[in-house]
C-alpha cells in the first residue's frame, strides 16, 4: 500500500489513516479494509488493487471506484442484515460477523454509532489474528469517529481521485 495523502486533515484524520495503514501492512492476509459510515459510506478504505493497478497503468473496472467502493457496499448490506436479525431474535446488538468463503473471508465489525469496519482476508488469512486485530483498530478508532469526523472523511473520499486511500 502506498502512503494515503493526508495533507489537510485533521490530526484525528492523519491518525485514522496511520491506523488502517498499519492494519493491513502488519496483518498477514488482508486483501482490503473499508470503514462505511452508518448510512453505507464509504468513509476511509486501504485498497491493493487500485494501488496495484495504478502501478501497472492499467484501468480498474471494479465497481464505479474500485474494489474499496464494492466491499463498502457488502459491508453495509451484510451490517443491516445481521443488525435485522438481531432486532428479530432480540439478542441485542451485533458485534462482529464472520464468513467464510472458499477463496477467502469477510469480516464485519462494530465500531460506533453505527459504523462498520469491514475487512476481506485471503483464503489463507488466520480468521483469530484477523479478528483480534480489526478488534484493536475499533477499540483505537471508535472514541474518535465522532459526525464531525465521519463528514471530514467523507468529503476526503470524494475529492481523491481514485476514492482509496493512498
Amino acid at each position: 500500500m502506498t502512503t494515503p495523502s493526508t495533507y489537510g486533515l485533521s490530526s484525528e484524520a492523519r491518525n485514522l489513516h496511520w491506523l488502517l495503514t498499519n492494519l493491513v501492512e502488519e496483518v498477514p492476509g488482508i486483501q482490503s479494509v473499508a470503514v462505511v459510515s452508518s448510512d453505507g459510506l464509504l468513509l476511509l478504505s486501504s485498497d491493493p488493487h487500485r494501488a496495484e493497478a495504478d502501478r501497472q497503468n492499467r484501468p480498474v473496472t471494479k465497481g464505479p471506484r474500485g474494489s474499496a467502493a464494492d466491499l463498502a457496499t457488502i459491508v453495509s448490506g451484510i451490517g443491516s442484515l445481521t443488525v435485522g436479525a438481531a432486532k428479530l431474535m432480540d439478542f441485542g446488538s451485533v458485534k462482529h460477523t464472520m464468513v467464510a468463503m472458499d477463496e477467502g473471508s469477510l469480516f464485519v465489525m462494530s465500531i460506533s454509532d453505527g459504523s462498520l469496519l469491514g475487512v476481506h482476508g485471503s483464503a489463507e488469512c488466520d480468521m483469530s489474528v484477523i479478528s483480534y486485530h480489526m478488534a484493536l483498530f475499533v477499540g483505537r478508532a471508535g472514541h474518535v469517529l465522532t459526525p464531525e469526523l465521519r463528514s471530514e472523511l467523507r468529503k476526503s473520499m470524494e475529492s481523491e481521485p481514485s476514492g482509496s486511500v493512498r
